[in-house]
């Protein structure tokens, strides 16, 4: 049996994009897919570079069927990665649309009990983020957008995070799950009676 891989799907947000194309550039097994924003946020940013340099292999939304979702069906990865997500992409999710790349593959995730772990853009009543040319912005989420978040929170399967540090730390403690997973498949454990 092949290994399994990541997925990880950025939305058109530049919303810690830099820092999420920095943890994907520390990643093994990992396939990316752009949303159609996602493609026109990384030219607009300057990160067509940084993202070419993670060495991974980048899918694009080209088609109206999403049909590298069939890739979950196959077994091919063990966790789906969404980072940045948009306020969109987050309300989508939460209600059940599957009309996007992204969108589609969460459902598809959510269908195949794979783990999702979603850093979501709009998670506190104020923040800064970055805009294009290094400008920082300052953003007022509304309280649909917080309420999107509060109700992806309770999908099984499903982590969100509000941070880098605990997209960070849940990729890595997925990762080690899924190692730990791997070592004992097929490893009959001995039982002794005394």
């Amino acid at each position: 049996m092949r290994a399994q891989r990541l997925a990880w799907a950025i939305t058109g947000s530049g919303h810690y994009l830099r820092e999420s194309l920095a943890i994907l550039q520390t990643l093994q097994e990992v396939d990316i897919y752009l949303s159609r924003a996602a493609a026109e946020i990384i030219q607009q940013y300057g990160f067509q570079a940084a993202l070419e340099a993670t060495g991974h292999k980048v899918y694009q939304d080209k088609t109206a069927s999403s049909v590298p979702v069939e890739r979950f069906y196959e077994g091919v990865y063990h966790t789906l990665v969404i980072s940045p997500a948009t306020s969109n992409t987050i309300a989508k999710m939460a209600y059940g649309f599957s009309d996007s790349l992204v969108t589609n593959l969460f459902a598809q995730a959510g269908k195949t009990r794979i783990q999702s772990i979603v850093f979501a853009c709009d998670t506190a009543p104020e923040l800064e983020s970055e805009a294009p040319r290094d400008n920082v912005v300052k953003v007022y989420p509304r309280q649909i957008d917080l309420d999107n978040v509060a109700q992806l929170k309770r999908f099984a399967d499903t982590t969100v995070v509000e941070d880098m540090a605990g997209l960070q730390h849940a990729i890595m403690a997925r990762l080690a799950a899924v190692h730990e997973l791997h070592l004992h498949q097929g490893v009959q454990v001995e039982h002794t009676h005394d």
